[in-house]
């Protein structure tokens, strides 16, 4: 009796930004109980999550407390805006977003 492949555990990757800093950067980082425990920390503070599984493997590859990747600047620009806009947040001071992916 063949059982299909484990699923890819869930990934969630944090982000800050400060607008006294050149980029955004990591947070917090995990897959699996990590990267729930990460989301559950963001839901209880009020951070807004966003599901980007593309984004996540990008960024995957950076340490917590690195700032992003050049090539993802685009990408986390459109995600920091869209979430301010959603917030009615427009302003230098510094706040947690976090992506995640489900796999």
């Amino acid at each position: 009796m063949g059982h299909g492949p484990e699923p890819t555990p869930r990934q969630a990757i944090g982000l800050r930004y400060d607008a006294s800093e050149s980029a955004p950067r990591v947070l917090a980082k995990g897959s699996g109980r990590i990267a729930e425990r990460i989301l559950e920390v963001a839901r209880e503070a009020g951070v807004p999550i966003q599901e980007d599984p593309d984004l996540v493997e990008m960024l995957a590859a950076s340490e917590v407390g690195d700032e992003i990747p050049v090539e993802v600047y685009g990408a986390v620009a459109s995600l920091l805006v869209f979430l301010y806009r959603l917030n009615g947040e427009v302003g230098g001071e510094g706040r947690a977003v976090g992506s995640q992916a489900a796999r």
